[in-house]
């Protein structure tokens, strides 16, 4: 909302302080001399003393969460996730529910990428009565997943409608104690409103990750992950994610994904499919009392450079381990939760402009030829399992493509099929395959493709025999199938 939204509220306040009288007050004036005595209207009740105020923020409130629910949705997602939390591979069939924002008139949606993994089939549900479902029968959409973006935890959605209401992402500064509402489909429950306030601008649970996230005490439950957190004009300032719980449910301990990183990676995705990260090839670490005094730093706060790598852009720029990071393309850098997303948002392919301290000298350099990196995806996420399963083995497998290939840079071979999941239902044959296994030959006949793989395994007899060539992080062995 425009800054003309703020001052109509702070005058709609003010016209509400104006108002208010002492209580159990009227307004009196002489009566002309002479005047018959006219029928008088009892007088209403009036409240306590703020009633008007609060009357008035109700009525603001209220319009906010009218600007921003019809852009909220529910994501309905089936298919394919870990069966647990240990690293068996085992994949299970499950139905989950999370939220969206529309963020463009023509359909697309932003959400958690958490929420759309291992996604075989996506709908989007549009709130009762707005955009096309206010004139038209439909609600449900099946959506396309435009692009993923793990590391940060967003995704990119696509619907086939138009003329959406939408609401707009950018850079917003919070403070804590802002009033914020957080608006999702917790446990499956559409269009669900909480109010809460910002607890934390900047925290950071992992230093080795770029996202910095805004920690609010708005009730966030399972479900509302991928739906906004907003402001009182109804701007968007985050995506909630996650929360911190003990008992599963909301305990005051909520994250969104900062506004500005959501644009960031919204408009990449839509633009490429996927969101190239700059790497520069340093590595910084927070500065405390003892590092800046075993180490003769000018300041006991900030960010120190602890290490540079070989031949990096950072190297050949000149930075040197020691440095002091004052500022990244003009923003200042106060700590590691600063350092972070200033990297992540600076473009893969425009040189990054650092200020360093390196004791009582200010330096100002360009790390030129920055290079993208790209994380590798989890193959399932990206697999389609009921095409790509093998039946009696068990497993979930890919051809070895060209990215593959470079993301396993110890392969003995390049010709063979990637194992990327156990899905145990189909068949226990596999039950010593792992997700990352290379299977090179069944009965020591070659197999290149999964085609290949599924043809040689289909023909093996009840009983065998049946053994597989398998690549296992750089080591071939023999694996025996149980053909019972």
């Amino acid at each position: 909302m425009a800054s003309g939204g703020q001052g109509w509220k702070a005058m709609a306040l003010a016209a509400a302080l104006g108002g208010l009288g002492a209580p159990g007050t009227a307004a009196a004036g002489p009566k002309p001399a002479g005047a018959a005595a006219q029928p008088q209207a009892p007088a209403k009740a009036r409240g306590p003393a703020g009633t008007g105020i609060l009357r008035a923020l109700d009525a603001a409130l209220g319009e906010v969460i009218e600007k921003i629910s019809p852009a909220v949705v529910q994501v309905t997602v089936s298919g394919y996730a870990p069966a647990d939390e240990t690293a068996s591979g085992a994949i299970v069939r499950q139905r989950v529910l999370g939220s969206g924002v529309v963020v463009d008139p023509d359909g697309y949606i932003v959400t958690n990428a958490h929420v759309v993994a291992g996604a075989q089939r996506v709908r989007i549900l549009l709130p009762e009565g707005r955009g096309p479902a206010a004139h038209t029968a439909r609600r449900i959409y099946d959506a396309r997943v435009i692009g993923i973006e793990p590391e940060i935890d967003l995704a990119l959605l696509k619907i086939d409608a138009r003329n959406l209401p939408v609401l707009a992402l950018g850079r917003r500064e919070v403070r804590p104690g802002q009033l914020v509402f957080a608006v999702g489909s917790p446990e499956g429950l559409a269009s669900t409103v909480t109010m809460g306030v910002v607890s934390s601008v900047a925290r950071q649970p992992d230093p080795a990750r770029p996202v910095v996230y805004i920690q609010t005490d708005a009730p966030i439950n399972p479900g509302n992950s991928g739906g906004p957190l907003v402001d009182t004009d109804g701007n968007v300032v985050g995506i909630n994610t996650f929360i911190l719980t003990q008992g599963g449910g909301s305990e005051g301990l909520g994250f969104a994904i900062p506004s500005d990183v959501v644009k960031y990676v919204y408009e990449s995705l839509r633009r490429h499919g996927r969101v190239e990260h700059s790497m520069i090839g340093l590595a910084a670490q927070a500065i405390t009392p003892g590092l800046a005094s075993g180490l003769r730093l000018s300041q006991d706060w900030g960010v120190v450079v602890g290490d540079v790598a070989p031949g990096s852009p950072a190297e050949k720029a000149g930075v040197l381990a020691g440095d002091i990071i004052v500022s990244v393309d003009g923003r200042p850098i106060d700590g590691m939760p600063s350092l972070a997303p200033a990297i992540y948002l600076h473009p893969a392919d425009a040189p990054l402009s650092l200020v360093l301290r390196r004791g009582e000298e200010v330096l100002s350099v360009k790390v030129a030829g920055v290079e993208p990196r790209r994380p590798a995806e989890r193959l399932a996420d990206v697999a389609d399992v009921a095409r790509s399963t093998v039946p009696r083995l068990g497993v979930v497998a890919m051809d070895l493509d060209e990215q593959t290939r470079a993301a396993m840079p110890e392969l003995r071979s390049p010709a063979g099929v990637v194992v990327v999941a156990r899905v145990p239902e189909a068949g226990q044959a596999g039950a010593a395959l792992e997700p990352g296994d290379v299977i090179h030959a069944v009965n020591r006949t070659p197999v290149a493709s999964l085609a290949a793989l599924k043809a040689a395994v289909a023909a093996l007899p009840p009983g065998g025999p049946g053994v597989l060539r398998v690549e296992r992080r750089g080591q071939l062995s023999w694996i025996e199938l149980d053909l019972d």
